[in-house]
């Protein structure tokens, strides 16, 4: 038995870190581990710290277990499972007072793996499976594979769950499951008769993920293109929103082919660069196609040209940026909400572009729609500003759930009857007052052809450079940006609405958040909360800034870029924002958005 620091007892709260290798395989173990968990009814997220290459540097890999359900990135580190040398210094200093560090003993104990706060527990992970299993490759799978069994044996997962999963993981590879069960037997079993099993922290049955999946935000986005109706998708690879491309066209593969013909009801295009996917997608729309592209913030910055051109000729497109660290390349494998202002005023010249916020991977997939409905009602590029935390990361999210009565709201489209009807079509009339002209498709009457321009136009869809028709084109523009205030998504508002102190935020900032105002309630202090979903902002994001005398602006970028957007858009006084700025990298935490609230707190405590 190793000797053991004094921990305090703890079921179902708290967070579990491996250190290893990308490209060892080490993904099937942690996501073994999770799964467990979550199939035991207990809440459970997961956060991957992945390195820009492809294999050989480090790699982390985080699960939260929270019986309160509280899914933002954790404060500490309670239990960490050290498989790569090259990181024991910084893991071992990781580790909270009273926690545990899990090493590979087959070699010698190093002597950066010291400290007198923690236990510090050795497991032969290498030794075991070069006793029990065959070729290089192989051992270096299944010792991650041992871990996970260890794993099982030190927090009390239920060892019934885990060989489920591995039985329905390789149903159609018998040997695949025998020898993934092999290693987490020789785990398990060396823990329960060397160590002192289970730890202080446990997992314990809980019915609490009834109704619950486990999903990353780039796959229910790619999902929910699938339920939108979308056919056309370009793009050139990016991290982090390759996946959603690849899930698109899986679920296309599933749901978008004949099984009569085999013929393939949809088309994914992989472009040589960011500005030709765009302009695929453009053309596309134009022709009537739901088309998108995702990317990333580098991507963005290529496609501005062509985002103006869908801007002043009223071509509707979809783009999914999931944010990453800048500028430049930046940290590609880190998280970021750097990209607000790039996509709010993208490209030259006055534009003005409608922005979604998703929270959460199941926001991804609702927004979905929502975005190509907005897009083709508007006559314009629309923007789902995801991040690589949703894009990447596996979330606990209800299941889910789609409305077959669902229709694809296509806007001020003219069927041939109407253009028939017309003495004359001219595409940029504004009849209706709201800004929105009507258009034709490609096809449908020859009656209803226009040129499609980026240069000058005047109402008519004729070329112009007078003054006067110019400015009335831009003027109808602005209208159009207004209506579309009364048709986005509204903000979320937790909270009477009526404290003096408020917290405004967006996007993935949420679940820290929500979490912070507990930790605030529980020091004294009560506070609004309002969740912007939607550029340009609704009458009750003005009601909230009107209403409140001091309000946080939490974010995760150094610029301050909501903040920045709140005031150019809005009369809110800028003295009243304050702002709240995470910009490392990696996902936010709820004590991080609670200091700086409490640091910032007025003296006055009735303000």
């Amino acid at each position: 038995m190793t000797p053991q620091t004094t921990a305090t007892a703890r079921v179902n709260d708290l967070v579990i870190r491996f250190a290893n290798v990308n490209g060892t395989g080490s993904a099937s173990a942690n996501n073994l581990i999770m799964k467990s968990i979550f199939r035991m009814g207990v809440p459970v997220t997961g956060k991957n710290y992945f390195p820009s290459n492809i294999q050989g540097l480090p790699t982390w890999y985080e699960i939260r277990v929270s019986k309160d359900g509280y899914l933002a990135r954790g404060e500490q580190i309670d239990v960490l499972v050290a498989m790569n040398i090259e990181t024991y210094a910084r893991d071992v200093k990781d580790v909270a007072p009273g926690g545990f560090l899990v090493y590979d003993s087959t070699w010698s104990r190093s002597a950066l793996l010291s400290r007198d706060d923690i236990t510090v527990l050795g497991i032969p992970f290498a030794r075991l499976c070069n006793e029990n299993f065959d070729g290089l490759r192989n051992r270096t799978l299944m010792k991650n594979i041992c871990y996970a069994g260890a794993m099982a044996a030190l927090l009390n997962i239920d060892y019934e769950v885990i060989r489920k999963l591995v039985t329905e993981q390789y149903a159609s590879k018998p040997k695949l499951v025998d020898a993934n069960m092999k290693a987490i037997e020789l785990g398990y079993q060396y823990a329960q008769q060397h160590l002192s099993c289970p730890l202080p922290f446990t997992i314990a049955r809980m019915d609490s993920t009834q109704g619950q999946v486990l999903i990353d935000g780039n796959t229910a986005a790619g999902l929910g293109c699938v339920y939108a109706g979308a056919t056309v998708g370009a793009w050139y690879p990016i991290t982090p929103s390759t996946s959603l491309m690849d899930a698109f066209r899986g679920f296309c593969e599933r749901y978008r082919v004949d099984p009569e013909t085999h013929e393939k009801k949809f088309i994914v295009l992989q472009a040589e660069d960011e500005l030709a996917a765009i302009g695929m997608v453009i053309g596309a729309s134009w022709n009537g196609a739901r088309a998108f592209t995702p990317t990333s913030g580098p991507g963005i910055s290529l496609m501005n040209e062509f985002i103006g051109l869908a801007y002043y000729a009223e071509v509707p497109a979809v783009l999914f940026d999931v944010q990453r660290v800048g500028p430049s390349t930046g940290m590609p494998t880190r998280t970021q909400q750097c990209d607000v202002l790039l996509c709010a005023y993208a490209s030259h010249g006055d534009t003005r572009h409608v922005l979604l916020f998703p929270a959460n991977p199941k926001e991804c997939f609702e927004l979905a729609p929502v975005a190509f409905d907005l897009a083709e009602r508007l006559q314009t590029p629309v923007f789902v500003l995801s991040d690589l935390d949703i894009g990447m990361n596996d979330w606990m999210v209800p299941a889910l759930q789609w409305n077959n009565d669902y229709t694809p709201d296509r806007g001020k489209v003219l069927s041939k009857e109407q253009i028939d009807e017309l003495p004359k079509f001219q595409r940029y009339l504004d009849p209706d007052g709201d800004g929105i002209p009507y258009r034709t498709l490609p096809g449908v009457s020859p009656k209803g052809g226009y040129f499609t321009r980026g240069s000058s136009h005047n109402k008519f869809g004729g070329y112009t450079e007078d003054s006067a028709e110019y400015q009335e084109v831009l003027d109808r523009l602005v209208r159009k940006f207004n209506t579309a205030k009364t048709i986005v998504p509204p903000a979320i508002l937790l909270g009477p609405g009526n404290r003096a102190i408020g917290i405004l935020s967006y996007g993935s900032c949420d679940e820290a958040i929500k979490e912070s105002l507990h930790q605030l309630s529980a020091a004294g202090v009560e506070v609004d909360y309002l969740r912007v979903r939607a550029f340009p902002f609704g009458a009750e994001v003005d009601t909230f800034l009107a209403q409140h005398q001091m309000i946080y602006v939490v974010e995760q970028n150094r610029d301050a870029q909501l903040r920045s957007l709140l005031v150019l858009e809005t009369e809110v006084e800028k003295r009243k924002l304050v702002p709240v700025l995470h910009y490392d990298g990696m996902p936010m935490t709820a004590r991080f958005v609670t200091d700086a609230v409490l640091a910032h707190m007025p003296v006055d405590a009735t303000l």
